[in-house]
């Protein structure tokens, strides 16, 4: 246990809905592994599941394991129908979550994304996602002369991964700050933390996204273009059936909020442990002319502090996982944090070690159907991101005490609200 942990070894008052725990979570995780592997949090009312092995078993079963289910339970946190309302009445309708459904529904979309986010594809925009990592890096830089502290946050990590989803969406007149008001507001209906009143905000903000998205579709519609929008607008599926409306508006919604929301939370993610473990530094310093080394130095990053730290799933039927009997419609929320800070998994889970024999093991991309849609482009900008900040970038420290460092109040990332930084131009 660390000293001054929350969690004081006993889950007896421990809750995950408890900020501090939240915020620093990882003995709350130990304890879960070893005392109640699969453990129902009385305030969160959900079952946490902590331990790599159960992850795993959960994400390969689908069909006992429900994400559609899991998902709509958590979202509007207890205020759905007058969530639902307030869509229908002001934001051009209520759209669930196409890629969230279950197979064999989910099978039907999952194709047409799984198209857009190739390797290939990937890789034949590096040189794009690069020019905007280096024009962001370059102006973190030039704010930062003279000792101004910068916000790794407001000043990288969020406006490159808006930038770079909205080039690919084929938007050309964007307002970074407004999407990230509309990624916070998405990313709030899985949160299990808002109140009404903020859910009521937060409505209103996702009415603004749907009717800016709709208006993009019908641009589309009417001349399509060379980008995601138009693919998805005109897009024939397998069986040679076209998008419903619902399914072409939540899978743009997704794309241009998951594409930036949870990058955003990886590349802060780098920063601050850039800023406070030398070893981290020392590791990236020695992988960043080598492209494999590089790789592993991302997915070591990923392993330890995965940027998905929990989603929903809820059983469809009585079920047992981890030697603990679970009943129908057992809200659950699956720890990948946890999973990948499991010492029967990770020899010494908190080290930095791009060496590790079983690294692509770990499950911050979620493993089976559900897996992460746009993992590949996800690793190619924190790739990027990584090199250029090593070009270009010295003397990276944190501006505050790390105990003032604060984190988005939800239970599925762990995301830093401000990193004020100071850094310097590398010569």
């Amino acid at each position: 246990m660390a000293s001054g942990c929350p969690v004081a070894g006993s889950l007896a008052n421990a809750s995950f809905a408890d900020p501090q725990v939240r915020a620093q979570p990882n003995a709350f995780y130990e304890t879960l592994r070893r005392e109640a592997p699969v453990h129902y949090d009385e305030k969160l009312k959900m079952w946490l599941v902590s331990r790599y092995e159960d992850i795993v078993t959960l994400l390969r079963d689908p069909v006992t394991y429900s994400d559609k289910h899991g998902y709509e339970a958590m979202y509007a946190s207890g205020h759905f129908e007058e969530f639902k309302q307030i869509l229908e009445r002001d934001g051009g309708g209520f759209f669930p979550d196409a890629i969230k459904d279950d197979p064999p529904a989910h099978t039907r979309v999952r194709r047409l994304l799984d198209k857009a986010f190739t390797a290939h594809r990937v890789a034949s925009i590096e040189p794009r996602i690069t020019a905007v990592i280096v024009d962001q890096v370059e102006k973190l830089a030039e704010k930062a002369k003279n000792g101004t502290v910068v916000d790794g946050i407001k000043d990288f990590s969020v406006p490159v991964t808006i930038r770079i989803i909205c080039e690919q969406m084929g938007i050309q007149q964007f307002n970074a700050d407004k999407i990230q008001r509309w990624s916070g507001a998405i990313t709030a209906q899985i949160s299990k933390m808002q109140d009404r009143e903020q859910m009521i905000g937060n409505a209103a903000l996702i009415c603004e996204l749907q009717n800016f998205i709709i208006g993009e579709m019908k641009a589309r519609e009417a001349e399509p273009r060379e980008d995601m929008i138009s693919d998805i607008v005109h897009a024939t599926l397998d069986d040679g059936s076209k998008l419903t409306f619902a399914e072409a508006v939540s899978l743009v919604r997704a794309l241009i909020i998951a594409g930036n929301d949870t990058t955003a939370t990886a590349l802060g993610n780098l920063l601050f442990l850039l800023a406070t473990r030398p070893e981290v530094g020392v590791a990236l310093e020695a992988s960043v002319d080598d492209d494999r080394a590089l790789n592993r130095f991302v997915e070591e990053l990923l392993r330890l502090e995965p940027p998905v730290r929990g989603l929903a799933k809820m059983t469809t039927c009585e079920t047992e996982l981890g030697g603990v009997k679970l009943p129908k419609h057992a809200h659950m929320l699956v720890l990948y944090a946890s999973g990948n800070d499991d010492a029967d998994k990770f020899a010494c889970p908190r080290n930095f070690d791009i060496n590790r024999s079983n690294l692509m093991q770990h499950v911050a991309f979620g493993v089976g159907v559900h897996r992460c849609i746009g993992a590949a482009l996800s690793r190619m900008e924190i790739k990027v991101a990584a090199r250029e900040i090593h070009r270009r970038l010295a003397d990276i420290r944190l501006a505050v005490p790390v105990e003032q460092i604060t984190y988005l109040p939800t239970v599925a990332t762990r995301s830093i609200e401000h990193l004020p930084l100071t850094l310097s131009r590398r010569k």
